[in-house]
């Protein structure tokens, strides 16, 4: 399969016809008996996958009650990590299409994807949730409980805030929260859903590297799964900033990675001995510990 460049993802285009379609994929779901698998097609549990010209086409089985983050779990197992495909751009096409192909409304396809989601991570935090093979959300929502106890009193501003599901829990639970994130597209999706949700969480569009906010804004500065997303001058960069623009504390979660895992993004590992390296350089009380991946926490109290 040949590739166009990588245009920006609309997270609200339509599908036509239930079939969520851009230059490079094309996603349909299909919920009823299994077809009889075509000429060059990979089958899975829950994919059919077939490159068709520069498009690939792809079939999902993914009901409608579990459209929620754990549908990243199901395509870095099945199709990423045994090597039918790679890269995270696709990656993130093939997740976009198949949320969109679940409900004609693609507002509503993301609703339910929240809904679902969060209702996930809050079974898994508090016990109730059952375990899965591919288990993303049940992998992450510890992080998240860490994270939450890890704050100080007092707002939150949080870098990297991907969907922000993290950002959403800690308004829900009373706490002023700004969720920002580099990309247009999960910032606007997170603006249009939360309303939807019932939650007062403020978003705004920005390079962590360049916060646009005066010295001691926020209380709290969160970076969770960040950093091992940005080569080492743009981290330095971004840790930078958190330092100069938290009052009290800031937060950063990474993956221990033997290596950096291309499915999801990640361009460099960071260990321990990295975390206490960045630790020190700040010249400001601190701590590091391994608990579900990296942490440092760093006491910026002004």
């Amino acid at each position: 399969m040949t590739t166009t460049a990588w245009e920006a993802i609309d997270p609200f285009g339509p599908c036509q016809a239930g079939v969520y379609r851009d230059a490079h994929v094309e996603v349909r779901a299909h919920l009823g008996s299994l077809p009889r698998r075509g000429l060059h097609t990979v089958r899975t549990e829950h994919f059919d996958v077939t490159p068709f010209e520069s498009r690939l086409q792809v079939v999902h089985r993914v009901p409608r009650e579990q459209i929620d983050d754990d549908v990243s779990g199901l395509l870095a197992t099945e199709l990423f990590q045994p090597g039918w495909l790679r890269g995270p751009e696709l990656f993130e096409r093939l997740f976009t299409g198949v949320v969109l192909s679940s409900d004609p409304d693609p507002l509503e396809a993301w609703t339910r994807f929240y809904r679902n989601t969060t209702a996930r991570i809050e079974a898994s935090l508090d016990g109730s949730g059952s375990g899965s093979s591919h288990g993303t959300v049940a992998d992450y929502a510890p992080v998240y409980g860490i994270a939450e106890r890890s704050l100080a009193p007092g707002t939150v501003l949080e870098l990297g805030c991907c969907f922000g599901f993290l950002s959403l829990r800690l308004a829900a639970a009373g706490r002023p929260v700004l969720a920002t994130d580099v990309s247009p597209g999960t910032i606007g999706l997170l603006a249009a859903v939360a309303p939807r949700l019932g939650v007062e969480v403020a978003t705004h569009v920005t390079d962590a590297a360049r916060l646009p906010w005066a010295a001691g804004t926020a209380d709290n500065v969160l970076a969770v799964h960040l950093l091992e997303h940005l080569d080492a001058d743009h981290g330095a960069r971004v840790l930078a900033e958190a330092v100069r623009v938290a009052r009290r504390r800031v937060v950063v979660a990474v993956p221990l990675e033997d290596e950096a895992d291309e499915t999801w993004g990640h361009v460099r590992t960071v260990s321990l001995a990295d975390l206490d390296a960045w630790g020190a350089a700040t010249g400001l009380p601190y701590d590091v510990r391994d608990d579900h991946g990296g942490w440092l926490i760093v006491h910026t109290s002004r």
